[in-house]
């Protein structure tokens, strides 16, 4: 059940591609490397662990990003930090926490595809409606990446620089720091620049990358209560490319789910 229901909830924007068990995923994922395995760490034969370092010990299979489902007493006491996967889902989850969480490395994995195939000035362009401004920062703050990134919507235009993942400064008209944030976080329409060579010395923002995301949404949320604003979309296509797998989980590149789904508990 956990598998189905994870790939269908990870088809609309990634190439997903299902293993019933740890032998059918090397099988697989060795004919068709991967960027991003999701499986389960207990699992017949291999666990989930010993499947993603066999293939990163193969050079043909090693360059993919890995997240682990596990109980929290597993990842407590058998996993650690210094394990090959990116990331944990602790069992139980809810289907959307988990598909938000599996899109974030979906999204990081096409932005840095998007950073090796810049052009020569070292620029990657983009459309918001491809990947949004809340999706844009989050990939940012998980590859940790220091640069410039440039918004532009029907002529309003905003800056916000980073450092190693973390916002510093930001404008937006007559508005510098938090509240210059604040206000692009609805867009899902315009363009996007990032300059990975774009620095500042200036620190406008008190709050962490983290923080200037869930304030922000709460300040929307508060405002669409209240009656007068657009919704945000906080679920967008990322650029074409990005694909993962999973082995009694699922395997994902680009969609864009609109509907509203039922949430659900998932546990095995």
């Amino acid at each position: 059940m956990v598998l189905g229901m994870l790939q269908h909830a990870l088809t609309p924007f990634a190439h997903v591609v299902a293993a019933t068990d740890s032998a059918d995923a090397l099988l697989k994922a060795v004919d068709d490397p991967p960027d991003l395995v999701v499986c389960d760490y207990r699992m017949p034969g291999m666990d989930g662990r010993q499947l993603v370092e066999k293939l990163k010990s193969r050079p043909a299979t090693a360059n993919f990003s890995a997240i682990l489902m596990a109980s929290r007493s597993d990842i407590d006491e058998r996993l650690s930090p210094q394990d090959a996967a990116d990331d944990y889902l602790a069992k139980p989850f809810f289907l959307k926490e988990a598909t938000k969480r599996i899109k974030r490395t979906v999204d990081r994995i096409a932005l840095e595809k998007m950073a090796k195939t810049a052009p020569s000035d070292g620029v990657v362009r983009g459309n918001l409606s491809q990947m949004n401004v809340i999706d844009l920062m989050q990939s940012l703050e998980m590859g940790r990446k220091s640069c410039q990134l440039k918004l532009n919507n029907e002529g309003e235009k905003c800056e916000v620089f980073f450092v190693e993942g973390q916002v510093k400064h930001a404008t937006y008209g007559s508005l510098s720091g938090d509240q210059a944030v604040f206000k692009v976080l609805r867009w899902t329409g315009g363009n996007f620049e990032l300059n990975f060579e774009g620095k500042t010395e200036q620190e406008t923002t008190q709050l962490n990358t983290q923080g200037l995301l869930m304030e922000g949404l709460r300040l929307l949320d508060e405002s669409q209560r209240e009656g007068g604003s657009e919704a945000v979309e906080q679920v967008s296509t990322p650029p074409a490319g990005a694909d993962a797998r999973a082995s009694t989980g699922s395997i994902a590149s680009g969609g864009g789910r609109t509907e509203e789904e039922e949430d659900v508990l998932l546990d095995s």
